[in-house]
C-alpha cells in the first residue's frame, strides 16, 4: 500500500490555475442576457426604489404629524393647567390692583 503523497507546490498551483480556467469556461459559456431584459430589470429596480421611497416618505410624514399631534395635546393640558389653577399673584401685584380700585374711586367722586 503506499502512503499519502502531499501534493507539490507546483501542483497546486496547477490545479488552482486548472479550477481558475474551468470556472472562467463556465462564466464565458454562460448565455448574455439580452438588452431588452437588462432595461426591465433596471426598470422594475428603479420603480421598486422609488416606491421604497415614498413608504420612507409616508412614514416620515406620519411620524412628524403624530408628534405635532402629541405636541399640540401637551400643549392644550399645559393651558387646561393653567387655567384650572391659575398663579398666585405676589403683594406687589395685589397691592398695584388695590391701588388702582382705589384710584378709581377717588376719580369717580
Amino acid at each position: 500500500m503506499k502512503g499519502y503523497k502531499e501534493p507539490s507546490h507546483q501542483d497546486r498551483v496547477a490545479a488552482a490555475a486548472q479550477a481558475k480556467n474551468k470556472a472562467l469556461a463556465k462564466l464565458k459559456a454562460a448565455p448574455k442576457p439580452d438588452e431588452a431584459e437588462l432595461a426591465a430589470r433596471a426598470a422594475r429596480r428603479v420603480e421598486r426604489e422609488a416606491k421604497a421611497e415614498e413608504k420612507r416618505i409616508a412614514a416620515r410624514e406620519a411620524r412628524q404629524e403624530k408628534q405635532r399631534l402629541a405636541q399640540e395635546k401637551r400643549e392644550a393640558a399645559k393651558q387646561e393647567r393653567a387655567k384650572a389653577n391659575p398663579p398666585k399673584r405676589s403683594e406687589a401685584e395685589l397691592k398695584a390692583a388695590r391701588d388702582a380700585r382705589y384710584a378709581a374711586r377717588k376719580s369717580r367722586k
